[in-house]
């Protein structure tokens, strides 16, 4: 998992998601499915936009980590929204960029590979730091292996729902007090 990606990889990775996207709106005109079409490019912009967003946060290791994470995950699809109302408040980009790496990892390996897991990361900037919703759903083998994990209590961390099929819970960053990493 914390394999370094050089601009070329990136690059690369980058170009075929995008190949793969002219493709399926190439597809679609062929069929002259046009709704199809616009609906794919709407997913596209809202994509772009989340993207932008993220970048935005001022957290570079998280949002790579993010960017990256469906060409190194491959048991998992990751999707993030950032809800963007306010400036976000400076938190500690490496400790939740290491923790969500850590909560990757253990997910990767709770989870039944080849199966239809999604991974939903909601992210909303508040005046005092910065909340994280995670839904999984998917089918969760070992569930031991993800209560050890979520067991942490070192972070505020909220579990809501945790079944075989589905884990939800929220993760509060506090804003860093003045210039501290």
């Amino acid at each position: 998992m914390g394999k370094e990606w050089d601009i070329v990889e990136v690059l690369r990775h980058s170009r075929h998601d995008w190949l793969n996207k002219l493709q399926l709106i190439k597809g679609n005109l062929d069929l002259n499915r046009i709704d199809r079409v616009k609906q794919v490019i709407d997913e596209i912009v809202i994509e772009a936009q989340h993207e932008t967003k993220l970048s935005n946060l001022h957290m570079p290791l998280f949002a790579a980590l993010l960017l990256k994470s469906n060409w190194e995950n491959p048991s998992f699809r990751l999707e993030y929204e950032v809800l963007f109302d306010h400036e976000a408040s400076k938190i500690n980009d490496l400790a939740m960029t290491n923790w969500t790496t850590a909560f990757f990892g253990s997910l990767n390996q709770a989870i039944e590979p080849f199966q239809e897991n999604n991974l939903s990361i909601t992210i909303e900037p508040q005046a005092d730091g910065v909340r994280f919703f995670f839904d999984f759903s998917g089918i969760i083998s070992n569930r031991e292996r993800m209560e050890i994990f979520l067991s942490d209590k070192s972070l505020e961390l909220s579990v809501r729902e945790f079944t075989d099929t589905e884990l939800s819970f929220e993760l509060f960053m506090p804003m860093l007090k003045n210039n501290s990493v």
